[in-house]
């Protein structure tokens, strides 16, 4: 389905993961998402930015507006070419980090979303689309 508004976001240091915030909060409410839906998306795309910074040692973000038959949304889909994910349904259990966080952040994220979506592949990086509509 076609994008009627896109932006790409460089994810290379932290100050960039406060810009995917920006970014994501300003085409929720292009979108005309309620205030819940705008919290849930920008929740799930912060956190899936700052694992692409400290995971998959930076990459990018392409933010969408997305309308279908009059349906309107917001896809997010975040790519680095990190050392990847060996286990994706493991990653995916509350409670596992590969890191020193929660072990929520993929999880949370999933449960944030409409949609969402996780292609990765060992000493290839990992590709993460996650959507949220109206």
């Amino acid at each position: 389905m076609p994008a009627t508004k896109t932006e790409r976001v460089d994810i290379r240091q932290s100050d960039d993961v406060v810009r995917v915030r920006q970014v994501t909060r300003t085409f929720a409410v292009e979108v005309g998402l309620s205030l819940v839906d705008q919290t849930k998306i920008v929740t799930a795309a912060s956190e899936l930015a700052r694992n692409t910074l400290d995971y998959g040692g930076g990459g990018e973000v392409t933010v969408e507006v997305l309308d279908q038959g009059g349906r309107r949304g917001l896809r997010l889909t975040f790519e680095d070419k990190g050392a990847g994910i060996a286990d994706i349904e493991q990653a995916l259990k509350d409670g596992f980090t590969s890191g020193k966080g929660l072990g929520l952040g993929l999880g949370g994220a999933k449960r944030l979303c409409n949609e969402f979506s996780i292609d990765s592949k060992p000493g290839e990086g990992t590709k993460i689309s996650i959507a949220r509509w109206k």
